[in-house]
């Protein structure tokens, strides 16, 4: 009785270790496959080095190592397998699960800062200072062309003017950004320099125009132009079309609105319809002008009829009106006389010369 009584707990002690033995052998193959080294297809970095932790899953403690320089900022790199695998086995990564890849890409993130929106920068730092006006206005030549300027992801801060310098006398700039990181790295800058001037919009005459030539919509086109070029007194386009130009004008010029005049609606020696008007009175005669004008300005016509010379003044073209003159008041002598009296009778003033006699010695 005792020994089968002992042959039943052997047998159980014997089971149960034999169970155990198992889920131990179980749990430590789970523990294998969740920790096994699995190599990535595509790796992405932020710096300039590459890891084992970036290039392998379940890297461990050996995630920090690095083993690759990145490559350049906003580019792609492709690593051999059989390199990569070589290169962690020297620093004892072993059974990595590379998925039948032949080999992997490697992408340095980046952040790109685009050449106009470099110029932008620079333009908005330079607002208002020393003379200049709205950023809108500002033509910029950089020393060296910017670009496309790439920095390291990490620096994802706004660009900060930190340094803005800007001299009048020769339009020289030279403005330093700082940009920051979201690392705690020290700010990234950038310097720029260069020439900004002030541009306007301004009419450009498209070809010459004659002195007293009329400019039409084909003649005038929209360029930006200094503002020290034009000055204050730059035309507008819709205000220079229609108009007369006061001299001779070249092409490519910017017109300015003292080269402009309103128009001649009346020539010299072009026949006119003279109009008088009055009072329950409108005539129209045939006239001739005898020099040229606007409309508003007073100028000399010839009454073809009575070879008069009349003044009158332009109201449009080929019109001249003629103002009524007023009848002139009766004049009134300064001294008064009542019916029937007596007017007194000029004075004669006589002048009498006498020749002197020469004295007698």
């Amino acid at each position: 009785m005792i020994a089968r009584t002992l042959l039943l707990a052997t047998a159980l002690i014997t089971a149960s270790s034999a169970a155990a033995v198992a889920q131990t052998r179980e749990t430590f193959a789970n523990r294998n496959a969740i920790a096994a080294p699995v190599l990535r297809a595509n790796v992405q970095v932020s710096g300039d080095l590459v890891r084992i932790g970036d290039v392998i899953d379940n890297a461990g403690s050996a995630g920090q190592i690095a083993i690759y320089r990145a490559p350049d900022l906003g580019t792609t790199g492709s690593l051999p397998v059989a390199q990569v695998l070589n290169t962690l086995r020297a620093h004892q990564v072993i059974g990595v699960d590379t998925r039948d890849l032949k080999e992997i890409s490697v992408t340095r993130l980046a952040r790109t800062l685009e050449g106009k929106d470099i110029e932008l920068q620079v333009a908005r730092a330079l607002e208002r200072r020393n003379g200049l006006g709205d950023a809108a206005n500002l033509s910029l030549t950089f020393d060296r062309d910017p670009g496309d300027v790439r920095l390291d992801a990490g620096f994802a801060g706004a660009m900060q003017a930190a340094i803005v310098r800007y001299d009048n006398r020769n339009g020289r700039f030279d403005v330093t950004f700082e940009i920051g990181s979201d690392s705690g790295a020290a700010a990234a800058k950038l310097r720029f320099t260069g020439t900004a001037i002030e541009t306007v919009e301004a009419a450009v005459l498209a070809r010459n125009i004659e002195r007293n030539e009329v400019l039409k919509s084909s003649d005038v086109v929209v360029e930006r132009r200094p503002k020290a070029e034009t000055g204050t007194d730059a035309a507008a386009r819709d205000r220079a079309v229609g108009m007369q130009a006061r001299r001779q004008l070249r092409a490519g010029q910017a017109i300015r609105t003292a080269d402009l005049a309103k128009p001649d609606l009346v020539q010299r020696d072009q026949n006119v319809t003279l109009i008088y008007e009055a009072p329950g009175i409108y005539l129209t005669m045939r006239g001739k002008a005898l020099e040229n004008g606007t409309e508003g300005d007073v100028v000399n016509v010839m009454n073809l009829q009575s070879k008069r010379t009349l003044s009158g003044t332009v109201t449009g073209r080929g019109q001249v009106s003629i103002t009524p003159v007023p009848p002139r008041p009766p004049q009134t002598s300064d001294a008064t006389s009542s019916p029937g009296a007596t007017q007194p009778a000029p004075v004669a003033v006589a002048t009498v010369s006498s020749s002197v006699a020469p004295k007698a010695e």
